[in-house]
Order: C-alpha cells, then sequence, then structure tokens
C-alpha cells in the first residue's frame, strides 16, 4: 500500500525477504490484492537457498503458480537453476507456460550463473517476458556495465530490469547508465518492534535481535525514488533529442 501511495506501478510480493524473498502466503496474496489497485507480480519459490530444486519443489512451484493465478496476480516472478548453476531452460518454460497469460520476470537467480550476459540468451528461449538482474553483481551500481550490455542484447526479445540495492540517490545513475526503462527496488528499512519486553536469553533464529526488529517500506521513499525518474525524464524531454 505505501508502495502504491508512492507512485509505484506495480509490486512484486514476496515472504522473507531476509532471504530474498520467498512464496507469500494466499492470505497474503489475496488481501494485498484487495488492498491495492496497481499490479502484484507474486514470487515463487519455496525456499531460501540454491534455486536447482527437487521435484517435490517444483511440483510446489506448479501449485504456488495455479493459487496466485485464482488469487488474482498480474504476474508472476521466479528463476529455476540447474546443478551447474545454468538456467534451467525445460523447467522454466514450463512454468512460464503454466503462468500464462500472465507474464512472468526471471529474477535475480540469473546473477548466480556463471556469465549473466549468457545466460539472458536460455532466459529469452523460455519465453519469460523479462529479466531482473543487478549484473551479477551484489549491488547493480557495482554491474552496471554488464547490465548494459544485457540490455542491449535483449533488443525487443525482453525487458531487462536493473535491480539490487538501489536506492532514491541511485536511481538516475543506474537509468543513465544501463538505458533500462524498468527499475526494480526493495526500499525497506529496519523498525525498532513495538513490544517492549525483550528476551535477551532466547534467540528463535540466526540473526542476533531479529525478533525485535520489523522491516518496512515506507511511503515516503518509493515517492523520493518516483520522483528522482520522474525528473530525470521531464529534464531530458526539455533537454530535446540527443
Amino acid at each position: 500500500m505505501a508502495a502504491e501511495r508512492g507512485g509505484a506501478q506495480r509490486v512484486e510480493l514476496c515472504g522473507d525477504l531476509l532471504e530474498g524473498g520467498t512464496t507469500p502466503s494466499s492470505g497474503l496474496i489475496a488481501l494485498v490484492r484487495r488492498r491495492i489497485g496497481i499490479g502484484m507480480f507474486v514470487m515463487i519459490r519455496p525456499r531460501g537457498g540454491d534455486f536447482s530444486y527437487t521435484d517435490h519443489e517444483f511440483e510446489v512451484m506448479q501449485q504456488d503458480i495455479r493459487n496466485a493465478h485464482e488469487l488474482g496476480a498480474d504476474g508472476i516472478v521466479l528463476g529455476v537453476l540447474d546443478e551447474h548453476a545454468h538456467v534451467d531452460v525445460p523447467r522454466t518454460r514450463h512454468l512460464v507456460a503454466l503462468a500464462h497469460p500472465l507474464p512472468v520476470t526471471f529474477h535475480r537467480a540469473i546473477d548466480m550463473t556463471p556469465d549473466p550476459r549468457a545466460a539472458l540468451e536460455d532466459v529469452v528461449k523460455t519465453g519469460a517476458a523479462r529479466v531482473l538482474t543487478s549484473g551479477g553483481a551484489t549491488k547493480v551500481t557495482e554491474g552496471l556495465s554488464v547490465v548494459a550490455c544485457m540490455v542491449q542484447a535483449a533488443k525487443d526479445r525482453i525487458r531487462v530490469m536493473p535491480g539490487g540495492g538501489i536506492t532514491p540517490e541511485t536511481i538516475v545513475v543506474v537509468a543513465e547508465a544501463t538505458g533500462a526503462t524498468e527499475f526494480h527496488a526493495s526500499l525497506r528499512m529496519a523498525r525498532p518492534s513495538p513490544v517492549e519486553f525483550h528476551r535477551r536469553d532466547v534467540q528463535m533464529g540466526e540473526i542476533r535481535d531479529r525478533e525485535y526488529l520489523r522491516f518496512v517500506v515506507e511511503e515516503e521513499s518509493v515517492r523520493a525514488l518516483s520522483l528522482a525518474l520522474q525528473r530525470m525524464v521531464e529534464e531530458r524531454s526539455a533537454a530535446g533529442p540527443r
């Protein structure tokens, strides 16, 4: 809801962002669908970790795609690699066909391949509508040259969407360096839990004090990012063709 108020055109709905995003619950998908009017793309990822899935996990992904479709998703986000960290074209193509007519975004699993630029050609073969990438870097600002090459190579076959640590301060740099027209940002911030009593001697997960932090997206951050892009477009229009 904050993303919509801030000017985002769609959201990628995920569970467990500390794992990089996993499949959200049916309850979350249904509620978000009722609360927002912008596009809602649902992450299909049965667990954290690598992107090479067992037959059972692949079966779960297929059922989750059906569920997301029934609950009103506008698109699907997924990524499947084989044991050699190459794009699993047959499996991904199967999921893309299952999701049809919903468009599929191949997520940053491509950044875990040996060569994201070469992997782009495999993603094109799957029929995916777009690919999310940082150019094989931890942050997209460190992989700009690779993303720019991918944008050029994609032509009109697939959309290349930069993502990975984009902020209102870096969005214009990413846009100008890559030539991309769509951008992905989480913009999440850590906020203290409102729970007053803290049990310091008990830890529920791997991250210390995680029980007393909440991660949120604030409308102001999304608006700042949107306005930075808008100003760039207006300045280009005023300057005329280059």
